[in-house]
């Protein structure tokens, strides 16, 4: 079984792309948190180099992948759910 993390943009703690969201999801930490923190360091760095930075990792930072009600996930190895 494969557990390393990957960090995703996350699908169900998004309020724009998911960044935040799935930032706080790979380090364990409340997207709120990570929402705080962004806004602060944004605002005195005068908020530009901030947005750039959302818009990259966006771009960067795949999409969390959907799960279906059977426990298949897409780019997992799946072959221990099929062996008995």
């Amino acid at each position: 079984m494969n557990t390393e993390k990957k960090l995703y943009r996350s699908r169900d703690a998004k309020m724009l792309a998911g960044v935040c969201g799935g930032l706080g999801k790979f380090f364990g930490i409340d997207p709120t948190i990570i929402r705080i923190i962004y806004i602060v360091l944004s605002l005195f760095t005068t908020a530009f180099p901030g947005i750039i930075l959302y818009v990259i990792l966006m771009l960067v930072i795949p999409e969390e992948p959907l799960v279906d009600n059977s426990g298949y996930h897409p780019g997992a190895d799946n072959n221990d759910q099929f062996n008995g």
